[in-house]
C-alpha cells in the first residue's frame, strides 16, 4: 500500500461529476469542517463504539468463550485501543502477506504491548513483566523503539489475569495501539543526565495521568506519537509532537516545539512552530496539537490519515495560528535558534557518569529481543547493586540507572554473562529490528533472526571496525525500525536470487540521517537504481559496502556523509 500525496489522485476512468461534487461535500472527513459521516470501515467502527469499551467485553464475555465468540470489528478493531493485535499464523510466507483475506492471516493468539511512557520502569515492574512472559507468553519478550515490550503467543483467556499482574505495579496497556496517544518517548536518563536541559518527567507524567485512557482523544484519524524530553535523544524529528528541551534566553529552560513527523512509505521530519513551552504548559499545548488532529485529521483515507499530511498541507506558520486562536486562546512565546543534535550518540549505551556522581549503565539486548527468565534476572541485577530505577530506550536497548562506582564492573561481567553487552561492537550497538514475518501480519520477511545472525558475522569479518554506523531491518515498507534515518536502512520485500527464484531479501537505503548541526537538517538518504540484496546475501552485501566505505572515505567524514558523493558502484 503507497500513501497518495493528493486526496483527488488517479481518479478512476468514467467518474461521473455526481462522484466529484460527493467527493467535494465530503472532503477529507474532518470534524472541524462538519464531515462527521464516516467514509470508511475503520472510521465506522469506531463510531459504532469506542475503543475502550471493549475492555469489558474482553474481561466479561471473550476470557470465558475463548476466540471464537470474539467479534471481528472487535478483534481487528477495538481490541488494539488495549494493547492486544491478532498475531501472524505460523507458515504464511511473505508472498500471501498482501493476498489473504485479514482472518486468514490471524493466529488465535495475540501479542501484548505493555505500555511504558518514558521508558521507566523499577524492579517491581520489571519482575511483573518477567513473570507475565515466562507465565503466559512462553517466555517472548521484545524491546521496541517505542520503548515498549512486547509479548507473544497471549492467549484472550489469560488476558484479564495479566491485566492484574501489571496493574497491580502501576503498569498499563492502554491505547498502546490503535487510533490514540500511544506511547510517550522520554528520555531514558531523565532526571540524571549531566547535560539536559530540563528535566522532562513531571511533563510526561501529567500527559499520562491527563490524557492516557481519556475518551477526549480516543478516537484520533490515526496513532499519534509523543516525544518529551529535556535531551535530543528521542528521535523528535519523527514524532507526531515533541517537546525538545531548550534554554531560551529570557525565561531558561524549556521545550521547543515541534509537530509533523512520521517515517513510512511518505516519510517526513517534523515542523519546527518556533514556540518555547515552558514545563507547566507542556499539558495544554499537547492537548492543543492533539486537538487539531483529532478535529482536522484527514478520516477518509488511511493512508493519509497521520498528522504529517495536515501539517504538510498547512505549513507550520498557519498550524501554529491555528493552534494559537481556536485551541489555546493565547499567542505561545517564540523560541530561541533551534537546537542541534550533540556530537554524541543517542543510544545511552556504556557506562556514563549521573550529575550526581553515581553511573548508568546502558547495553543491548539483540536486536531488542530478550527473553522473560532474562528480564526478571536484569530486575535481580538492579536490585543487587542498590537500584530501583530501569530504563528503555528508543534503540531497543536498556539502562541501569543509579549504580555506585565501584559496583559498575560487577555488573558489567554480570550483564555479560546474560549477552547483554554493555560495551559492545559497532555492530552490536548500531543494528535495530522490527518483529518481522515471525509474529507480524503486516511483514514480508524475517527480520530479527536475520539482524542477529548478520552482527554475528560482521563482528568476525570487520573485528576492527569502530565507526558508528546504524543498520536497520524491516520486514515491509511501513518503517517501524526508521530504515530512512539509518546508515544502512533495508526494507524488506521479495527479490529474485542469481537462479531467478523468489526469495526473500531487501530493497537498500543508504546515508539516512537525523540533523547534528547548523548545517544538516537531516536526510533519508538515497536510494540506489535497482539495488535488492537477498536475506542470504545481507551479510556479504554489508561487508562489501563499509569495505569500501573505509578505502574511500575522508578523514573524519561520517557513513552517511560518504554515501552522497559515493559512485553506485562503491554502494552496490
Amino acid at each position: 500500500m503507497t500513501e497518495s500525496s493528493t486526496p483527488a489522485a488517479a481518479e478512476p476512468s468514467g467518474t461521473s461529476v455526481r462522484s466529484h461534487q460527493v467527493r467535494r461535500h465530503r472532503g477529507e472527513g474532518q470534524w472541524a469542517k462538519g464531515h462527521f459521516t464516516p467514509l470508511n470501515a475503520n472510521e465506522q467502527v469506531k463510531k459504532d463504539d469506542d475503543g475502550l469499551n471493549v475492555r469489558a467485553r474482553i474481561e466479561n464475555i471473550y476470557a470465558y468463550r475463548g476466540f471464537d465468540a470474539i467479534d471481528g470489528q472487535d478483534l481487528r478493531g477495538r481490541m488494539r485501543w488495549w494493547g492486544l493485535y491478532t498475531q501472524r499464523r505460523p507458515g504464511i510466507d511473505g508472498g500471501k502477506t498482501a493476498v489473504l483475506e485479514p482472518h486468514e492471516l490471524d493466529d488465535e493468539y495475540f501479542m501484548l504491548r505493555v505500555r511504558i511512557d518514558g521508558g521507566v520502569l523499577n524492579v517491581a515492574q520489571l519482575r511483573a513483566i518477567s513473570e507475565v512472559s515466562v507465565t503466559y507468553a512462553r517466555g517472548t519478550a521484545d524491546v521496541t523503539d517505542r520503548q515498549n515490550i512486547q509479548l507473544h503467543w497471549i492467549r484472550i483467556e489469560d488476558v484479564p489475569a495479566i491485566w492484574k499482574i501489571l496493574e497491580g505495579v502501576g503498569l498499563q496497556t492502554t491505547e498502546a495501539c490503535g487510533d490514540t496517544p500511544r506511547a510517550m518517548l522520554g528520555s531514558p536518563v531523565a532526571g540524571v543526565a549531566k547535560d539536559e536541559v530540563i528535566d522532562a518527567t513531571p511533563a510526561l507524567e501529567e500527559l499520562k495521568r491527563r490524557f492516557v485512557g481519556s475518551k477526549e482523544f480516543s478516537n484520533l484519524p490515526r496513532k499519534f506519537k509523543t516525544a518529551v524530553s529535556g535531551l535530543q535523544d528521542v528521535v523528535h524529528e519523527t514524532n507526531d509532537v515533541s517537546f525538545v528541551g531548550v534554554e531560551h534566553p529570557e525565561h531558561g529552560p524549556g521545550f521547543d516545539l515541534w509537530v509533523g513527523g512520521g517515517l513510512s512509505t511518505n516519510p517526513q521530519f517534523a515542523k519546527r512552530l518556533g514556540a518555547w513551552v515552558p514545563i507547566e504548559e507542556v499539558g495544554d499545548v499537547w492537548a492543543g496539537v492533539c486537538g487539531i488532529f483529532r478535529d482536522y485529521g484527514y478520516r477518509r483515507l488511511r493512508n493519509r490519515a497521520r498528522l504529517k499530511f495536515l501539517v504538510a498541507d498547512w505549513g507550520a506558520e498557519k498550524f501554529r495560528e491555528v493552534l494559537e486562536t481556536e485551541y489555546l486562546h493565547r499567542k505561545l512565546i517564540d523560541g530561541p535558534p533551534p537546537p542541534f543534535v550533540p556530537p554524541t550518540q543517542r543510544d545511552h549505551v556504556g557506562v556514563h557518569e549521573q550529575k550526581d556522581g553515581r553511573f548508568y549503565v546502558g547495553f543491548c539486548p539483540r536486536v531488542g529481543r530478550i527473553d522473560g527468565a532474562t528480564l526478571g534476572r536484569i530486575a535481580d541485577l538492579a536490585r543487587s547493586v542498590g537500584s530501583d530505577e530501569i530504563r528503555t530506550t528508543p534503540d531497543q536497548k536498556m539502562l541501569i540507572l543509579n549504580v555506585p562506582g565501584d559496583r559498575v564492573e560487577g555488573l558489567i561481567g554480570e550483564l555479560k554473562a546474560l549477552d547483554l553487552q554493555v560495551r559492545p561492537s559497532v555492530f552490536r550497538r548500531h543494528t535495530m529490528a522490527c518483529t518481522g514475518i515471525e509474529f507480524c501480519k503486516l511483514a514480508i520477511v524475517e527480520t530479527k533472526a536475520l539482524a542477529s545472525d548478520t552482527i554475528d558475522e560482521l563482528e568476525k569479518r570487520l573485528p576492527d571496525f569502530d565507526t558508528p554506523v546504524t543498520i536497520n531491518v524491516n520486514g515491509c515498507p511501513n518503517s517501524c525500525a526508521r530504515i530512512q534515518t539509518a546508515d544502512i536502512g533495508l526494507k524488506g520485500q521479495l527479490v529474485r536470487d542469481a537462479d531467478g527464484n523468489q526469495v526473500e531479501g531487501f530493497q537498500v537505503h543508504l546515508g539516512g540521517h537525523f540533523g547534528s548541526d547548523m548545517d544538516d537538517d537531516g536526510s533519508f538518504g538515497r536510494k540506489v537504481r535497482g539495488l535488492k540484496v537477498t536475506a542470504k546475501e545481507l551479510p556479504d552485501y554489508v561487508e562489501r559496502v563499509l569495505r569500501n566505505f573505509q578505502a574511500e572515505r575522508e578523514d573524519g567524514e561520517s557513513f552517511a556523509a560518504w554515501t552522497v558523493r559515493a559512485t553506485e558502484q562503491q554502494l552496490s
